[in-house]
């Protein structure tokens, strides 16, 4: 298996908005486990409010996107699931996936997007 960065939306405006878009990663990370990879995505890690780190507290949010960006030396792929946009935190990982000269593939698959909310 390779090891591979997963990057999804997680931001929302609403906490539903938040577990729409981590149900979405938990999907991503079923596809990346179908191709024979190893997924690290830190926004399904990290983000639980009250236990870990809340995604809607500035510094918390950092905190989490700081350790998951940390896996990036040891990543040899990052992944890119696209179905609900690209969010801010995403365009950060591209582009510290090339800055270090990571490999990036670009997918989809299937899912409705959620119309009551946008990252």
């Amino acid at each position: 298996m390779i090891r591979v960065i997963l990057e999804s939306p997680l931001a929302a405006l609403t906490r539903e908005g938040i577990e729409a878009n981590k149900r979405y990663a938990r999907k991503c990370m079923m596809d990346c486990l179908k191709r024979g990879e190893s997924p690290f995505a830190s926004h399904l890690l990290f983000e639980a409010p009250g236990e870990i780190l809340d995604e809607q507290v500035g510094l918390q949010r950092k905190m989490g996107m700081a350790a998951g960006f940390a896996w990036g030396d040891v990543s040899q792929k990052t992944v890119v699931y696209t179905d609900l946009g690209i969010s801010p935190g995403m365009v950060e990982g591209i582009a510290r996936a090339t800055a270090a000269k990571r490999p990036i593939e670009y997918r989809s698959i299937p899912w409705e997007v959620p119309v009551t909310d946008v990252h």
